[in-house]
């Protein structure tokens, strides 16, 4: 006998007392959730977005660099092509946020530099420039000299430069604000509003449970009360995804913590700018990035690590991340020794085992391989796991959704199947898109618990 997918918790079912209805609901509220509310918004649909601390996790301590070159990373190739195509909507995608009436979102075309402090790191540096090449992307050696005609404040000792100018950046913070304003602003007679949502469209609770009917996911079930009923959910909290009451029997988010530090400083006026380009540095072989924002300040990050510091919480930052990053900024600009330090961070970033993102709708097949059947669970969409790549992919993030709200499926992304890890017989990017569970009446998840 094929396994069932098992029902929901009775806690997870609709109930009677829903007190907002949306067409889409987006749970989470990150620069990937605010990112697909908005595409939603844009397609002419209504949209909530649930988070009880919106723009606070990831996103809050991202330092926005947009930089498919400089993150290319050996073994993780099959990502290029989607980190290249989102890369390609960011201008379009600022440029419509501007025409929306938002703000600054500190989006900036300048380059970025790579830099190595001493010959090992040289040849790290130029054996992935290599890879790099190999996949078409440009990357330009420049003399020392040419480093520091161009940055004045770099070090001399530094052991090799190189130019990467498709590599930009954006400034998360801002980008959230930016997208809470569009969010906010409903032309009347379209619609869009939602009756009992702050501003429109934001619910400031945390999700607790999938809502099921029928066979499909019909909204969520809010932390504290209430409920919001949706014809499409769209799951995009990050960590929290995993934990979300109602996921579909036998659906497995692998989640895993990598938590970053990163740091603020600003630079006094008789050294600004310290830095006109993004510098992507190795210390010793240990990664480094500083990168300029208009405001006078500048972000220092790329610290790793994979565990919590003990008893202290997910926001704990590390001391010796603190100094490991200051340590290594000076070796490439000795300037840095002279900024005021403003803020240490440190967020969890949700990573999956191959560290590419969960995207997509959720196959039957995955969850119940010997059936054979090639539809997806209905009203179900997943958004999460985007790792060190959620600023520069939410763009693509966005617009697979609203293909997929749209009934479009584009096959290149059918390797980042939310479900791929969940069935040792799936192969993922195989489901047909266009079909849904409501027409599979033995998945249904009311019948089974029944």
């Amino acid at each position: 006998m094929p396994p069932a997918i098992s029902s929901p918790p009775e806690s997870a079912r609709a109930s009677q007392a829903t007190a907002l209805h949306a067409d889409v609901a987006v749970i989470g509220g990150g620069v990937i959730g605010h990112a697909i509310a908005w595409e939603v918004r844009r397609s002419g649909r209504s949209v909530v977005l649930i988070d009880d601390a919106p723009g606070n996790g990831a996103s809050w301590a991202a330092a926005g660099m947009l930089a498919p070159v400089s993150e290319l990373h050996y073994q993780e190739e099959d990502l290029l092509e989607l980190m290249l195509a989102s890369s390609g909507l960011w201008p379009a995608f600022a440029a419509d946020l501007a025409l929306a009436g938002a703000g600054d979102t500190g989006y900036l075309t300048t380059p970025t530099l790579a830099i190595g402090a001493d010959a090992a790191d040289r040849r790290a540096l130029m054996d992935l420039r290599a890879v790099q090449q190999a996949s078409g992307l440009v990357v330009e050696p420049l003399t020392v000299r040419e480093a520091r005609t161009r940055e004045s404040l770099l070090s001399p000792a530094i052991s090799c430069a190189l130019d990467i100018p498709a590599d930009h950046q954006v400034d998360p913070r801002k980008l959230v604000a930016c997208l809470q304003e569009v969010l906010a602003i409903h032309e009347p007679g379209a619609g869009t509003a939602v009756a009992g949502a702050r501003a429109g469209f934001a619910v400031d609770q945390r999700a607790a449970a999938l809502l099921w009917e029928g066979g499909r996911v019909i909204g969520v079930r809010l932390a504290h009360g209430g409920t919001v009923q949706a014809k499409e959910t769209i799951v995009a909290n990050g960590l929290q995804a995993a934990s979300l009451e109602g996921l579909p029997g036998g659906l497995h988010l692998p989640l895993r913590p990598v938590y970053g530090d990163i740091l603020r400083l600003a630079v006094p006026r008789h050294l600004r700018p310290l830095l006109t380009s993004t510098v992507r540095g190795m210390v010793h072989g240990v990664p480094v990035y500083i990168v300029p924002r208009r405001d006078g300040t500048v972000v220092i990050g790329a610290t790793q690590r994979e565990d919590a510091l003990a008893g202290s919480g997910e926001a704990a930052v590390s001391a010796g991340g603190v100094y490991q990053l200051l340590r290594d900024a000076q070796v490439l600009v000795p300037a840095v020794s002279e900024l005021e330090l403003l803020e240490c961070t440190a967020r969890a970033r949700p990573a999956t085992p191959d560290n590419a993102p969960l995207l997509g709708r959720v196959p039957v097949s995955a969850l119940t391989p010997r059936r054979g059947n090639t539809a997806n669970i209905a009203g179900l969409m997943v958004a999460t796991g985007f790792f060190r790549h959620g600023v520069l992919l939410a763009p693509a993030a966005a617009a697979i959704c609203r293909d997929l709200l749209d009934g479009r499926t584009d096959p290149r992304w059918g390797a980042l199947s939310p479900a791929r890890f969940s069935g040792k017989h799936h192969v993922a990017g195989t489901q047909s898109p266009d079909k849904d569970i409501s027409s599979t009446k033995d998945l249904d998840p009311q019948k089974e618990s029944a």
